[in-house]
């Protein structure tokens, strides 16, 4: 028997020198987190987001970007490539166009195309037949990764980010894992067909939005838990500064509504273990090579934070045992509704705001 116990402890010490000897896909280096804020204040849990209502249920996967159009039909993005339009009560969702990659950022612009940063593919346009035209797929010589989300400006040049130059959206974790600068900030100009790097380096460049008088643009840098500012006019032109930092969640979307606000999405909150890991490259290098089965998961929980132009949180919606409105990836007001997308659910939500919140936004 003790002679079973020693060749199954030597089994055993072998896989384990095989392991550390594989190489890791990932390069990662140390980063010490601030210590997370608690959700208190503003940011206190509360469960308004429960009385949101589900759309389209069953008729999607994974409507991660969401936005309704001049006469109210809703525009998804989903997995499988397509994107899909349907009115709040449909019982069906048509398929407006398939880019053949993964359709996130959607935005209108003033001539009615539907502008996509596709994951895959780059950045598109769509026309109101559904015809797909592929803008740009790079920019100073790096080709885009993961193409993620846009605002369009009155000029129509187009604000967009490709929130990494290295990793995919399939291997978007490796990116939070290595906690390197792979991402960039870019506009693209219609009339010269130009795209150029506005940022570059940048954690993870996830939402853009505009303010109210286009003198800047927002960026959040989802894996550093913060959304950056670059001032586009006035004598602050071309410089940077953190617009917010330290987020208790994990900013995904963002958007303006026209009005001041700035909605923010927050995909979960912080994660103490993935927190814990950073300072450590080798325990880092270690788990990249596991099965995501081992890794942290994310908390089922659904947040919108609104921010005033100057940073200041404003409320905070919020579904705190994510069990209507989980994981929330894009957020849209329209009309009095906040329109909310998701990574990986099979609908799509809206949320009706009280009345001292809501405004008609002049839709493009």
């Amino acid at each position: 028997m003790k002679s079973v116990l020693r060749r199954f402890a030597y089994l055993l010490a072998l896989l384990g020198l095989f392991f550390l000897l594989w190489p890791s896909p990932v390069d990662p280096l140390a980063w010490r987190p601030p210590e997370a804020p608690p959700l208190a204040g503003v940011a206190a849990p509360n469960d308004l987001l429960q009385s949101a209502e589900r759309l389209a249920e069953g008729l999607v996967v994974g409507p991660e970007n969401v936005v309704p159009d001049a006469e109210g039909r809703i525009y998804a993005g989903l997995e499988d490539g397509r994107i899909v339009r349907m009115l709040p009560g449909a019982l069906a969702a048509e398929t407006f166009a398939d880019t053949g990659g993964r359709p996130l950022g959607l935005e209108f612009d003033a001539a009615g195309n539907l502008v996509v940063c596709d994951a895959v593919k780059g950045l598109l346009r769509v026309d109101p037949a559904g015809k797909v035209e592929v803008l740009a797929s790079e920019a100073g010589g790096a080709p885009f990764r993961f193409t993620d989300d846009l605002a369009i400006a009155r000029d129509g040049r187009i604000y967009f980010s490709d929130a990494s130059s290295k990793w995919g959206p399939d291997s978007y974790l490796h990116d939070l894992l290595e906690a390197r600068p792979h991402g960039r900030l870019l506009r693209y100009d219609p009339a010269t067909r130009q795209t150029e790097v506005l940022l570059p380096e940048l954690y993870f460049a996830n939402g853009v939005a505009l303010s109210q008088a286009e003198d800047f643009v927002l960026v959040n840098e989802t894996y550093r838990y913060r959304i950056t500012r670059l001032w586009l006019t006035g004598e602050r032109a071309g410089r940077t500064d953190v617009f917010a930092e330290n987020l208790p969640g994990i900013p995904d979307g963002i958007s303006s509504n026209g009005r001041g606000t700035f909605w923010v999405a927050m995909y979960t909150v912080r994660n103490a273990q993935a927190d814990a890991l950073h300072p450590s490259p080798f325990m880092k290098r270690q788990l990249a090579k596991m099965p995501r089965a081992f890794w942290p998961k994310p908390q089922r929980q659904g947040m919108v934070f609104a921010f005033d132009e100057e940073g200041r949180l404003l409320r905070t919606f919020q579904d705190a045992g994510g069990e209507k409105v989980p994981h929330v990836t894009a957020v849209e007001e329209r009309d009095g509704w906040l329109y909310l997308g998701n990574l990986h659910e099979n609908y799509l939500s809206r949320y009706r705001l009280p009345i001292s919140q809501s405004a008609t936004r002049k839709p493009r």
